[in-house]
C-alpha cells in the first residue's frame, strides 16, 4: 500500500468501484500490450540469432512444420531439419513465457505505488520480494531442468535473451 494511504478520504462505496474502466483499460490495455510486445521481442530475437530475420518469416509456415522438409533454408541459406526447426520453435515459446515473467517484476515494482515514487514508498514487503524471487527461480526451473525439453518443450535460454524483455 502507499505510504500516505491513511491521509487519503475513504472511497465512497456507491461511487468508487474497485474494478473500474480505468484499471481494466491499464492493466489489459497497457500493461498487457507491453507483456505481448516483450514476448514477441524475444521471440523474434531468438529466430534472428538462428538465422530466420522476420522478413524471411513470411509464408513460411507451411514448410517449417511439414515433417518431409529437411532442407528447410533460413536467411542466410543454413539448412534446416525439422527437429532442429522444432528445438528453435519451442526455445522461443520457453523465450516468451521468460519475458512474461521479467515483464511482471517491472509491471509489481509500477502498480505497488501510483502516487509516490517507488524509492519514496521502498521494498519493504518482504513476500512480494520473495515472490519475485520464485517466480523466477520457477521460470529458471522450467527452463533449465534436464526432462522439460520432453515434458513442456522447455528449452535452456542463453542468459542475454532473460534480457530482452527488460522494459
Amino acid at each position: 500500500a502507499e505510504s500516505d494511504i491513511m491521509k487519503r478520504q475513504p472511497r465512497n462505496p456507491a461511487r468508487d468501484k474497485l474494478v473500474n474502466e480505468r484499471l481494466i483499460s491499464i492493466a489489459y490495455g497497457q500493461i498487457g500490450m507491453i507483456q505481448a510486445l516483450g514476448g514477441f521481442f524475444a521471440y523474434f530475437v531468438i529466430l534472428a540469432e538462428n538465422g530466420f530475420l522476420p522478413s524471411h518469416l513470411v509464408g513460411i509456415r507451411l514448410n517449417w512444420d511439414d515433417r518431409s522438409v529437411n532442407d528447410l533454408e533460413d536467411s542466410y541459406g543454413q539448412q534446416w531439419t525439422y527437429e532442429q526447426r522444432k528445438i528453435v520453435e519451442f526455445t522461443c515459446h520457453t523465450s516468451f513465457f521468460v519475458s512474461i515473467v521479467v515483464v511482471q517484476w517491472a509491471d509489481v515494482i509500477i502498480c505497488k505505488t501510483r502516487r509516490n515514487s517507488v524509492f519514496q514508498q521502498g521494498m519493504g514487503n518482504k513476500i512480494l520480494i520473495f515472490g519475485l524471487f520464485e517466480e523466477t527461480a520457477l521460470a529458471a526451473f522450467l527452463s533449465y531442468c534436464p526432462g522439460m525439453d520432453v515434458a513442456l518443450r522447455m528449452y535452456p535460454l542463453k542468459p542475454s535473451w532473460w534480457l530482452c524483455a527488460f522494459p
